[in-house]
């Protein structure tokens, strides 16, 4: 049953990220004051990525970066016949491009990382607090086809309440009528 599986998940140890991240932390010799800063230090890298990944990312979905973005490749471009199209005039936009795809990934998954798992914990907490099942609450973390199957039973129930509905609508048409 997927809310036995998902109870266990919760039931079970949760880790540290530090001992999940880097195994030397929970190593004997690490004494408490060195696992304690490494644990400060690891906060703090946490905290400044994602403070310079938020900044970055709305930074790069303004319109005045695209615009400048495009102004570039068009100097790029202009450039060409001045330097008779050479190599070291392609490997310039190819390496640029390259550099800034290759970080934007990492800066564009932390983002989307912390927003969905800022919507999921809203919507969790929406589920506790409702009438709605609290087996909901972290099904994020099942496999597809577990989802599959909650999905299905969801809409099942939501198809059953919505004739349900229209029942009680009709009959209420057919007294005022």
């Amino acid at each position: 049953m997927v809310g036995q599986k998902y109870a266990t998940l919760l039931a079970g140890p949760h880790l540290n990220p530090v001992e999940t991240w880097w195994p030397l932390a929970t190593l004997e010799w690490f004494g408490r004051r060195e696992q304690s800063s490494l644990t400060a230090c690891f906060a703090w890298v946490k905290r400044t990525f994602a403070t310079i990944a938020t900044a970055i990312a709305h930074q790069s979905g303004r319109p005045i970066t695209f615009l400048l973005a495009a102004f570039i490749v068009i100097v790029w471009a202009v450039t060409g016949p001045i330097f008779h199209y050479s190599d070291t005039w392609q490997l310039i936009i190819n390496t640029g491009t390259t550099i800034i795809t290759f970080l934007m990934v990492f800066v564009i998954q932390n983002t989307q990382n912390r927003d969905g798992a800022a919507v999921q914990a809203k919507l969790d907490e929406l589920i506790r607090v409702s009438a709605a099942q609290n087996i909901l609450i972290g099904i994020e973390q099942l496999t597809e086809d577990e989802i599959s199957d909650i999905r299905e039973k969801c809409l099942a129930r939501a198809k059953k309440a919505e004739n349900g509905a229209q029942k009680k609508a009709r009959a209420g048409i057919n007294r005022t009528v």
